[in-house]
């Protein structure tokens, strides 16, 4: 396993390497994100529900509300950014990668996803056991899909910035082991994905999952040297499951179909089999085409 790359992302982050410095920033980060995220439901927000006619922020089950919610992990951008200026003395764009690699990287690695999206669609089974459920007619869907593409991309590139940029990093400055800087973040990525209210007994399942995803997006910024593959796959899985076909349990207000069943219910554990392989795939199809 090479992590050479690494090395690129990780010059300035070691220039103030101190642990303390780190957690203070992890803290600082969540609270600027909180705080802008208050605000933001103090003045913004109810500004675009009176204009929307409302909508339902908490679980996303309406365009609006989605989009809303999409759109506040801007916020965690702006947290990041603003941390990594005042206590690292670091620019957004070196946790990053540099620009043209970021996005050399990013997009030939969005595209081969892209084709195994398009391959799941049209290859049997055409079904999850059941009929999919319709959920946003065609036409407002494909309207609505520019701005909804630029949402989950926010969304996505807000998450690999947080767990691939800012913990990886810190963490990897400090301590040399892969076990630490790619365990952890990715330990921290499931535990954001636990939800037992609306996933019930399936919840752990769906950490071991997410962490499991944690840990390929983390080998690929190693492997690679910017955050640009982590991004592009990150984005390719969130259109399949927020734009395409979403939990009917919530976060599918911009989706154009729902599964047959909730999270919660059992049908879902051999589907979440099905993911693992996929991510796989994924991983592997990434690192054919950047040749890592």
């Amino acid at each position: 396993m090479s992590y050479r790359p690494h090395e690129t992302l990780l010059h300035e982050a070691r220039e103030r390497p101190e642990l303390w410095r780190f957690l203070l920033g992890v803290v600082l980060v969540l609270m600027v994100w909180f705080a802008l995220g208050l605000l933001s439901d103090l003045v913004f927000i109810p500004a675009v529900l009176s204009l929307a006619g409302g909508a339902d922020v908490q679980t996303g089950t309406d365009p609006a509300g989605m989009s809303l919610r999409l759109g506040s992990f801007f916020y965690a951008i702006l947290a990041v950014g603003l941390v990594l200026q005042s206590l690292h003395a670091r620019s957004l764009a070196s946790l990053t990668g540099p620009g043209a690699r970021l996005l050399r990287q990013g997009g030939r690695v969005l595209r081969v996803q892209l084709v195994l999206l398009v391959l799941v669609a049209l290859l049997p089974p055409y079904d999850m056991g059941a009929p999919l459920v319709p959920n946003l007619p065609f036409a407002p869907w494909l309207a609505l899909l520019p701005l909804s593409l630029l949402l989950v991309l926010i969304q996505c590139s807000a998450e690999e910035i947080l767990f691939r940029g800012y913990l990886q990093q810190g963490l990897a400055a400090r301590f040399k082991s892969p076990l630490v800087w790619i365990g952890i973040p990715s330990a921290l990525f499931g535990l954001g994905h636990y939800m037992p209210v609306m996933a019930g007994e399936n919840a752990w399942l769906i950490v071991a999952s997410s962490a499991l995803y944690g840990v390929v997006l983390a080998d690929l910024t190693a492997r690679s040297g910017s955050l640009g593959p982590a991004i592009a796959v990150h984005f390719a899985n969130n259109i399949w499951s927020l734009l395409v076909v979403a939990t009917p349990t919530g976060l599918n207000g911009l989706a154009l179909y729902l599964h047959p069943f909730a999270m919660s219910e059992a049908a879902l554990r051999h589907w979440l089999l099905v993911d693992l392989v996929m991510i796989l795939v994924c991983w592997l199809a990434a690192r054919l085409v950047l040749r890592v």
